[in-house]
């Protein structure tokens, strides 16, 4: 395995000084901030509209996107991409119609929400599934995918590299959310610059395989020689149908998983939380902006790594323990080639990704921990230092559990050849559309009440579970023709509901059951307190209305060309 040299040793170094350095210095230049909680943990007036936009990114581009949908670009193509450019029209109803609930009705954490607008049992219960889910699904496998590509690439033990990146990430989280949201913008320098310098020379060496030279020579020889890597939809004979099936992408669980994540999710929205709303707008618009150049930056490798295997490399070094092709080896693989000092360059990308988005899950973990837990069930009475201080605790006792599951655990669910990204993406599945029924209809249904609620979140969870096992008791083998049952080549080949419309059935059902509830409630006279809601507050300013054209205009022409 080639290591890194002295030059990529030296580039890294600078990264890590200047991230170490900057934080350090955003760290204090408010001394004051370090006892109070809403600055610690919301950094509250304090990010700009590009330090937030910055954060958003720096977040969600993590080892599931750099490793794991690189991966995926390697077995599915550009179709993965999907993700990302839906992603950025998600953001577009975000911040047109979620943001300003939020803000003007003052909510701080996800929690807070559902306790205003439902109850504390509510807001407890979902505060607990929150931790589990971030801990357990985000946390561990951002950092076991993040450690295994660092170690691909250094040659450095896996188990080092798992505890060297959480050290790392514990270092700027304990510094709250100001030095994470400002040194963001300098993980995504980094992320940004390293990820299109890797493309720049992935693009180059497939041209030069072919006899040719520059990216867009290389471009046209993927186009042509991997063109079944160049479709969005894919066809019910596709063996990756059960991945991403048909239009679902397009019409069906792809935006619940969407809107649950970038409108419902404490990790993503507290970004903007601290933020007044213009600011908070143009931060979510410039992140839709960067959402549409990731699928450059970490699916196109995945295609020009799978084009390279073709050509007959990589063959051994793609190969896990169990000697199955493992896909999540393909980005890892592509940056050994690059040359010394650029090689060091997309290193740092790497790590600032899987950094940035462990210190963000960490501090969203001790935010809800701190905020929704512990204040309100065991030290009502705890002053500002004493949430600081727990909040640091959380951040650290949270990194340890992560740790421990990915040195006992992480091979296991994301290794001998599984989509890590599909990892993520369906077990998060198993409660999103429960959590996003719950939080639409208590936006804009005044009269829903908590106990439809409820139903949403454990009803939604059980039926979730019951689809996923449901082909292993009953055969729906009459459901295949219409794309609903389809063989899961990741699974053994086993037939499954795709996860992404499993999605759609569950969001449906917790629907239908919320508003049934809510009609027999109401009828009895069970109301809950709603939201200030009004349709002013949805209005936007003629530059955010621009930039929301020009995106919803390049997405269209996307999907037209890869259709």
């Amino acid at each position: 395995m080639r290591l890194l040299h002295v030059q990529d040793y030296i580039v890294f170094l600078i990264y890590f000084l200047i991230v170490a350095f900057y934080g350090w210095w955003v760290y204090n230049r408010k001394k004051a901030a370090r006892t109070s909680s809403k600055d610690y943990f919301l950094a509250e007036g304090s990010l700009t509209w590009w330090a937030i936009g910055a954060s958003l990114i720096a977040s969600n581009i993590s080892a599931e996107q750099m490793i794991g949908m690189s991966g995926s670009g390697f077995k599915l193509g550009v179709a993965i991409g999907t993700y990302e450019w839906m992603a950025a029209a998600t953001l577009l109803i975000v911040a047109i119609f979620f943001i300003p609930v939020y803000l003007k009705n003052k909510i701080y954490t996800m929690p807070q929400f559902l306790s205003e607008r439902y109850n504390d049992k509510v807001a407890m219960i979902m505060a607990i599934f929150w931790l589990v889910l971030y801990i357990v699904v985000n946390l561990m496998s951002i950092l076991y995918l993040g450690a295994l590509a660092v170690s691909g690439i250094s040659g450095i033990n896996i188990y080092w590299c798992i505890v060297g990146l959480a050290v790392f990430a514990i270092v700027i989280t304990l510094g709250g959310m100001k030095v994470i949201g400002y040194t963001d913008v300098i993980q995504v320098f980094f992320l940004v610059l390293g990820g299109l310098v890797a493309t720049y020379i992935a693009l180059n060496l497939v041209a030069e395989k072919s006899g040719q030279t520059g990216i867009l020579n290389g471009f046209k020889v993927l186009t042509t020689n991997t063109k079944d890597h160049f479709h969005m939809i894919f066809n019910k004979d596709n063996p990756n149908y059960v991945s991403l099936p048909g239009l679902t992408v397009l019409i069906g669980g792809m935006w619940i998983t969407n809107l649950n994540y970038w409108g419902c999710n404490q990790y993503i929205t507290q970004r903007a939380l601290g933020a007044d709303l213009k600011t908070a707008r143009s931060g979510i618009l410039f992140a839709a902006f960067l959402k549409l150049l990731m699928p450059v930056i970490v699916v196109l490798p995945g295609i020009a790594a799978y084009s390279l295997y073709q050509g007959g490399m990589f063959h051994t070094q793609m190969l896990d323990s169990h000697n199955v092709v493992d896909v999540n080896k393909a980005y890892p693989n592509l940056l050994n080639l690059l040359p010394a000092g650029l090689k060091g360059l997309a290193f740092a990308a790497l790590t600032a990704a899987i950094v940035a988005s462990l210190a963000g899950k960490a501090n969203s973990i001790a935010t809800i921990f701190t905020l929704d837990i512990y204040k309100k069930a065991i030290n009502k009475n705890a002053d500002e230092k004493r949430l600081v201080g727990m909040g640091k605790v959380t951040v650290v006792i949270s990194m340890i559990l992560a740790i421990l599951m990915s040195l006992v655990i992480g091979e296991k669910l994301m290794g001998e050849g599984k989509q890590g990204f599909n990892y993520i993406q369906e077990y998060t599945g198993f409660v999103s559309p429960g959590i996003f029924a719950m939080f639409l209809l208590g936006f804009f249904w005044k009269r829903t009440t908590s106990n439809a609620a409820l139903f949403a979140t454990i009803g939604g969870f059980v039926l979730s579970c019951v689809l996923k096992f449901l082909p292993m008791w009953v055969n729906l083998s009459w459901l295949t023709p219409y794309g609903f049952y389809q063989p899961n080549y990741d699974n053994k080949g086993i037939y499954e509901i795709p996860f992404l419309d499993r999605m759609g059935i569950v969001f449906v059902f917790c629907i239908v059951g919320m508003a049934i509830i809510n009609f027999v409630e109401n009828r009895r006279g069970v109301i809950n307190k709603g939201l200030e809601v009004n349709a002013g507050m949805f209005r936007v300013t003629k530059s955010f209305a621009i930039g929301a054209i020009t995106i919803c205009a390049i997405l269209t022409a996307l999907y037209t060309i890869f259709w």
